[in-house]
Order: structure tokens, then C-alpha cells, then sequence
């Protein structure tokens, strides 16, 4: 190569590499000085399977399972916010939609399958080979903590697994979970059999097997579990313990939620009150019309039992969240690992869809729109203001305070705590 020639390619190459630089620090100024939100509680609802978004907050010209038409299951109905249209089973939604705006434009490019479109609905991220990446809740959790001493910061209504937790973060960022409200948290209720001097003898001996794993095996990982284990014993007492006796709260109330799933979003506003900073709740843990959200075959038929459940459920939250002067405080986000096409499978249900789903933002002190993005005619592809995954963790976390260009360490590594992710701007005021 002549000299000339090297140097022109030398030079064009440095030009290159300054306007990426550029562009760079172009988006870091952007996230970093864009406006944060003042929430300091989130809860998070989780629709296992995979929600219909033509069956619920975007619906589409009606379909014909028998005939194979695509398109909605159910007539669309108004709402408060004029041009905004749900499904006829989202009738008590409808009627507060300027407290929610249904993100209609989501997506990912997940292979739609659920465990892997789950974990990407819940840490930001593909799954890799290499790094656990830490969830939603867990990274809140960290970034944040427990809004008052002897709560922990994050709570888990629901199955637990690998993607809801913490990941690189380490147990501190972890939950404490539960799967009935009745039981209480899962290994903190002390069963009836086990008098105070037994209880005594048993701390005795926790103690004792505390201290030696620290003389054999001192280190950052046994530390942070005794740090998890001193705070669960602290939990385990009376003073924490009485948030989950919902049977003090007025009957009409707990009438007003419904179903067990409604006692767990009720349980969820006594948690925020005791200042947990975090809570993820699991809906239709027992699959009341028989697949759950993932509406496969005859799956279809009963879907609108989950829709009124998740209806009745959501609106009283939100209400009981602003009769306590707590909703524009608590940002409550409805997720799900994916949509479903408008097509109908060979059993008059519907598939899987990642290329464009419906994730529900409420409260938050967010400026709510009743729905944000356009989505095609049959709900497919977005084609106004796509909202990626990256986008919307960015838009949740910048909502709780917290900078979404920030970056977490996973060791000495540092990890953005987005996927470069940008915050909906037409989400804040």
C-alpha cells in the first residue's frame, strides 16, 4: 500500500472512530440528563404464558376463531382517554385509563419460547453463557433499598426462579418470597409445634454453625449470606410478620380485590405501606381456565376469566393505592414474556409473538397517555414509537429514580444496567 494511500485510510478511520465517540457520548448525555422520576415503590404483575395483546389492551377489527379469521376475540370498548380502545373485559380499566398507559409497541427478538422470553421480560437481557444478569427487581432492589428499616427491599408473590433474582448482585439483592397469603413468607412462619424454648435451642445452633463457616471459609459470598440470614430472622418476627394478616383490613376491601390474586395486590399496598421497594406478584398461579396465559387450544375459550380477574384486581389497586395518597408514589408495571398473533392455531387458539406485545404502565407519577405506540392492523409490527425492551426497563428504572445509563459490576466488570436503553420521553411531564 503507498503512503498516501495509508494515510487516507488511516485518517478516515479517525474520523470514523471520533463520530462514534461522539454519537456515544451524544446518548450518554441524553440518558444523563434526562428528567427522573420521584416513585419510590414499584409492583410489578407478571402474566405467566404470554397475554393476548388483541385480546386485551390492543385490540384489533374482530376475529373468527371457527372461520380462522385473524383478529380480536372479544368487541373493543372507549375509555377515559378519548381514541383509546380496550377489550369489553377490561370494563373497570377503561373507565381510569388516565392513570395507565398500555405500551403497545414492546418487543424483543427472543426466540418464542417461554423461559428464555421470561427472563428477558424480567432481567433487560438475552441469556448468556457467561454472566447472570440480575432482574428488574433485584436491580431496584439494590439500587434503592428498603424504604424503612426491617422490611426487605424486595418481595416475591409467587414461584421463584433464576430470573427473578439477583444474578452477578449477590444474595443482598435477593427476595424473600411467598406462594399463599395465607401461609406468609416461605421458612419465616414458625409452625405451631415449635414452642419459644425449642425456637431458642434452634437460634443457639444457627449461631454456632454461623460462626464456623466464617472461620473455614471467610469471604465476601459467606458474609453476604449471613447479612441475608441475620436480616430473615429479623423478619421472621411479630413486628414484620402482621403486614400479611389481610383479615384486619375491611371486608369490603378485600371483597373489592376478588380472588387470590386480588389478596395478593392487597397484600402488595400493605408491603409498599410498611416500605418494601419492590414486589413482584405471580397472577393465576392455578390455571383457573386451564393453560393460563398461554392460550393455546381451548385455552381460548376461558381467556376472558383471566382478563375480568386481572381487571377487577388492577382497578381496586389502583384506587386503594390513591385513596392512600400512594399512587403517583408506586409505579405498577403489568408484564409478560410476549404477545400472541391475531391468527388462530388448529385448536382456535393463538401462539406465540414477540415482534410487537402490550406492557401496562400505571401510576408512577408518570403522564399517562391510556396507550402509547401504534401498532398495525393486526397487531403484528409496531409502526409508531417502537418501545424495545431496553427502552422500557430504562423507562421503569429512570420512573424509581434511578439512572439508566448507570453501570452495575459483576466483579471488577462493569455491566450497563440497560442494553444502552432510552427512557420514553412523552413519559414524563
Amino acid at each position: 500500500m503507498k503512503r498516501r494511500s495509508l494515510l487516507k485510510l488511516a485518517g478516515a478511520a479517525g474520523v470514523a472512530a471520533n463520530a462514534d465517540l461522539a454519537l456515544m457520548a451524544k446518548d450518554a448525555a441524553h440518558v444523563a440528563h434526562f428528567p427522573m422520576g420521584k416513585a419510590e415503590h414499584c409492583i410489578h404483575i407478571w402474566l405467566g404464558g404470554g397475554a393476548a395483546q388483541v385480546d386485551t389492551w390492543d385490540p384489533k377489527a374482530l376475529g373468527d376463531a371457527k372461520a380462522k379469521k385473524p383478529g380480536s376475540y372479544y368487541p373493543s370498548i372507549e375509555t377515559s382517554v378519548p381514541g383509546v380502545k380496550v377489550t369489553e373485559h377490561l370494563s373497570r380499566c377503561a373507565k381510569m385509563m388516565e392513570h395507565i398507559t398500555a405500551m403497545r409497541t414492546v418487543n424483543h427478538d427472543v426466540i418464542d419460547e417461554h423461559a428464555a422470553a421470561s427472563n428477558r421480560m424480567h432481567t433487560g437481557r438475552n441469556v448468556s453463557g457467561t454472566t447472570v444478569y440480575p432482574s428488574l427487581g433485584s436491580m431496584i432492589a439494590s439500587e434503592r433499598g428498603a424504604a424503612a428499616e426491617g422490611v426487605p427491599s424486595y418481595v416475591l408473590i409467587g414461584y421463584p426462579n433464576f430470573s427473578r433474582g439477583p444474578g452477578f448482585l449477590g444474595a443482598k439483592a435477593g427476595f424473600l418470597y411467598l406462594l399463599d397469603t395465607e401461609a406468609g413468607p416461605a421458612g419465616l412462619k414458625r409452625p405451631e409445634h415449635i414452642l419459644d424454648p425449642r425456637q431458642s435451642r434452634r437460634e443457639e445452633l444457627l449461631s454456632t454453625l454461623r460462626h464456623s463457616a466464617k472461620d473455614l471459609r471467610a469471604g465476601p459470598m459467606i458474609n453476604e449470606y449471613d447479612t441475608a440470614l441475620e436480616e430473615s430472622l429479623q423478619l421472621a418476627g411479630p413486628k414484620f410478620m402482621e403486614v400479611f394478616d389481610l383479615k384486619s383490613e375491611k371486608g369490603e376491601l378485600r371483597s373489592a380485590y376478588g380472588s387470590e390474586f386480588g389478596q395478593r395486590c392487597l397484600l402488595a399496598r400493605r408491603l409498599i405501606q410498611r416500605g418494601v421497594r419492590f414486589i413482584e406478584v405471580s397472577h393465576n398461579l392455578n390455571f383457573v381456565n386451564g393453560t393460563g396465559w398461554d392460550t393455546h387450544n381451548q385455552g381460548q375459550i376461558k381467556q376472558h376469566v383471566l382478563i375480568e380477574d386481572l381487571d377487577q384486581a388492577l382497578s381496586t389497586l389502583i384506587n386503594d393505592l390513591k385513596s392512600h395518597g400512594l399512587l403517583d408514589k408506586t409505579l405498577i408495571v403489568v408484564n409478560t414474556e410476549f404477545g400472541r398473533p391475531s391468527e388462530f392455531d388448529g385448536g382456535g387458539g393463538r401462539g406465540h409473538q414477540g415482534s410487537t406485545f402490550s406492557v401496562v404502565l400505571a401510576g408512577g407519577g408518570l403522564k399517562h397517555h391510556g396507550a402509547w405506540g401504534v401498532t398495525d392492523d393486526l397487531a403484528k409490527k409496531p409502526v409508531e414509537n417502537p418501545c424495545s425492551v431496553p427502552d422500557l426497563f430504562a423507562t421503569i428504572l429512570a420512573t424509581l429514580g434511578i439512572d439508566p445509563s448507570k453501570e452495575l459490576h459483576d466483579g471488577d466488570r462493569p455491566v450497563p444496567i440497560t442494553d444502552r436503553g432510552q427512557p420514553v420521553q412523552a413519559m414524563f411531564g
